[in-house]
Parts: C-alpha cells; sequence; structure tokens
C-alpha cells in the first residue's frame, strides 16, 4: 500500500493496485523463485533473490508496473 502525500505532507488516499488473488499468486511465486536458492547449483542460485520482487509487491499491495500500464486487478468497492 503506497500513499500518496501532497507538499504540505497530508495523506491524501492509499494505492493499492494488486487484489487478493494477484497478492496469493505472487506469494506462490516468491515462494518457487526463493527455492532455486536452495536447489540450484553455483552462482545461479542467486536468482532465487529475484523472488523478493513480487513477495514486495503482494506485502504492499502496489506494483509498479501495472501503475505504469494503468492496470489494476484489485476489486472495486460497490456503492450501497
Amino acid at each position: 500500500m503506497i500513499q500518496k502525500i501532497d507538499k504540505e505532507g497530508i495523506k491524501m488516499k492509499k494505492i493499492e493496485n494488486i487484489g487478493k488473488t494477484d497478492r496469493i499468486i505472487r506469494i506462490v511465486l516468491a515462494a518457487a523463485l526463493f527455492s532455486l536458492f536452495i536447489f540450484l547449483p553455483g552462482s545461479l542460485k542467486w536468482l532465487g533473490l529475484l523472488g523478493l520482487i513480487p513477495l514486495v509487491t503482494a506485502v504492499i499491495g502496489f506494483c509498479p508496473l501495472y501503475s505504469l500500464f494503468h492496470l489494476s486487478t484489485k476489486e472495486k468497492h460497490k456503492g450501497t
């Protein structure tokens, strides 16, 4: 979850563009990538650290690439 802050330092709104299903997929992907650190030999094992990217984006609920392309998997709240 990223918060926009205006010039006076007042929080304006939270920005989230990752939905629940997307978060679960990212966490599973992160676990799979982290397992490469254990199973790959030599210097290839460091590819497992790429798992940090989907893990961090899942935890904060914001993906910079989604923002760049104006995408969102977050469900819109329906008015009552």
